[in-house]
């Protein structure tokens, strides 16, 4: 829901209006239902919304409340607003809308930094207090909802989207070596707080940023489960299976709040086909469901229309199908990579930008399962991981996970831009050895689920559908149902292919067709075989003239890729040429010289 924007100057001078608007209003597909720029002193807020709740102007943003001495611009939805503001006004705060806006602003108030410790929800923030001048700026436990950051000694601006700093002006836009390391490492990821420019970084998940009016901050970390095991629960399966379950109900029912109607993504997969069953459970009927198909290419199916049938009939749903031919697919990826804040090279992002379309004239709010297989274990890589000792976790990680080796990866770019050691794997060492996590699998799921996922399957789900402003709800990124998925025996998850304990709770609400099919991903053949359309856009982005200038990749390298596009693959499988095209079609297309 909703984009915002802002300037905070530390020189003395009034923020520049002009460029907050600028990147306001590049924001529109986040928010077309309203628009508003608020400023005072050295601060200048802007908001785009998207109604969700509240939809009356007692809802509209930049949100000011004078007698609080506080602006705020918010982007996101706090599942418990309603619970939280029955506890404040028992302090004595009266309320003048029911948006969950006020009740960030209330909570603030109330708590300070620490109000995000009670929030349920998605989100990112940006407070402005009247009397002191500092702004606080705060993102959700798991990073669902984006916020990106550009500062200098004069002034920081903030988004919630990199384009949207972009059209601000001033931004460093060279390529960051380190960014361009991890990208071509963990297939286009790119970790918090880097991005692929120098002049642009994230906050962090689950971190408040306190900045002062002199230009200083602090960055505070609220949340980190230990991945350590739980011992009222032990290893039984039953038990593990109610929990699950019941945290899994409690997870879609929270992501039903909303003004207007909340439909489901449903591919026919485990996760999306639990979420409609759990919504049968707590009594929703007619449930409008969405799916989309892809032609067959290169002998590979496009669509997985037999399993969300399935799905849709046993539980009656209000069901809506799409078949997307492949001569659509050329201006298709025009429009998902001006969609993306950063370049993403995993091929479904088309397939969500093009679903979102079709669903955005539907509903304004979706369910999607994103992050189940990164908080269950349910890829194919993790036992390979978990059969390493703990002190050899992430030299398991590297070699499970990795696209290819420090020495591959410098071979491909321009001496420039090499770093001069492996990064990434310094990266992941790190993470894998900070406190806590029993087990290797256990330190793999802490770093996939807080370190990669929000800049992967996220951070993709929140730019395809908020470029049609649609709202994407992650039911399996709830925090209690992160927790405890946390807390469960690494045997429980790896069970039956991976993700036992979600799979035993299929069985008792789904087709058994659906719990035992073979794992499906969203696919997009004449992406993923580089059919003669993408392949031709691929050619005429990397043969540019402002590609040939840049000139990141070895040109060597981009004619061998060029001359046999299928024939170049990561260690898993993933198409090398779809991944170097990406990053400077995505170049091009924000206007980055």
């Amino acid at each position: 829901m909703c984009g915002l924007s802002g300037e905070v100057r530390f020189d003395g001078r009034r923020p520049d209006l002009a460029a907050v608007e600028r990147m306001t209003d590049v924001m529109e597909p986040r928010g077309p239902d309203g628009r508003g720029i608020w400023s005072q002193a050295a601060v200048a807020l802007g908001h785009r919304r998207l109604q969700i709740i509240d939809l009356s102007e007692r809802g509209a943003q930049p949100m000011v409340d004078a007698q609080l001495g506080l602006t705020v611009v918010f982007n996101g939805c706090i599942y418990n607003h309603r619970e939280l503001r029955a506890r404040l006004e028992k302090h004595g705060y009266r309320f003048f809308s029911d948006s969950d806006t006020e009740v960030v602003a209330k909570a603030y108030a109330e708590w300070g930094r620490e109000c995000v410790d009670f929030f349920v929800g998605m989100f990112a923030v940006a407070v402005a207090e009247h009397r002191t001048g500092r702004v606080v700026l705060g993102r959700d436990r798991l990073g669902i909802k984006p916020l990106y950051v550009t500062e200098d000694c004069d002034r920081l601006r903030f988004a919630s989207s990199l384009p949207a700093l972009l059209a601000g002006g001033g931004v460093d836009t060279s390529i960051d070596p380190v960014a361009l390391h991890q990208y071509l490492s963990w297939h286009g990821t790119v970790v918090a707080p880097r991005t692929v420019l120098v002049g642009v970084r994230k906050v962090p998940p689950a971190t408040v940023r306190v900045v002062e009016p002199d230009g200083t901050s602090h960055d505070h970390c609220y949340w980190q489960p230990s991945y350590t095991r739980r011992s009222e629960l032990g290893d039984d399966p039953v038990l593990w299976r109610e929990a699950v379950h019941e945290a899994l109900r409690t997870a879609v029912r929270r992501r039903m709040v909303a003004d207007v109607p909340v439909g489901v993504l449903l591919s026919g997969g485990l996760d999306s086909s639990l979420m409609v069953a759990m919504l049968a459970e707590e009594g929703h009927d007619d449930v409008p469901t969405f799916a989309m198909g892809f032609e067959e290419e290169n002998g590979e199916e496009g669509d997985e229309f037999r399993y969300s049938d399935l799905v849709a009939r046993r539980f009656s749903t209000d069901h809506h199908q799409f078949l997307i031919p492949s001569d659509r697919l050329p201006t298709a990826l025009e429009g998902a990579i001006a969609a993306m804040s950063e370049p993403m090279v995993s091929h479904d992002a088309v397939a969500f930008h093009m679903l979102s379309e079709q669903v955005s004239k539907e509903v304004k709010v979706v369910l999607c399962g994103q992050g189940a297989d990164e908080v269950f274990a349910g890829y194919h890589w993790y036992p390979q991981i978990a059969s390493a000792p703990r002190a050899g976790a992430d030299d398991a990680y590297a070699r499970a996970y990795f696209d290819r080796t420090h020495t591959d990866l410098t071979a491909m770019i321009r001496p420039e831009l090499a770093v001069g050691h492996d990064t990434s794997t310094d990266f992941v060492r790190r993470h894998m050895a900070a406190p806590g996590a029993d087990t290797a699998l256990d330190a793999a799921l802490r770093m996939d689920v807080h370190a990669l996922m929000p800049d992967d399957p996220v951070k993709r789900v929140d730019n395809m559908t908020m470029a049609w402003g649609l709202e994407a709800r992650v039911p399996f990124l709830d925090q209690d149902l992160v927790e405890l998925a946390a807390a469960c025996p690494p045997a429980l998850k790896l069970a039956q292919g991976g993700k036992a304990v979600l799979k035993d709770v299929g069985r008792g609400v789904l087709p058994r067709e659906v719990v035992d099919r073979p794992k499906g991903y969203f696919p997009v053949p004449a992406v993923r075989h580089m059919a003669r359309p993408v392949l031709a856009r691929v050619r005429d982005a990397l043969k540019a003239p402002e590609a040939l200038r840049r000139g990141i990749f070895d040109a060597k390298l981009v004619d061998e890729l060029l001359a046999a596009p299928n024939r170049h693959r990561a260690r898993r499988g993933a198409n090398t040429l779809w991944q170097v095209a990406t990053l400077e079609i995505w170049l091009q297309a924000h206007g980055i010289r």
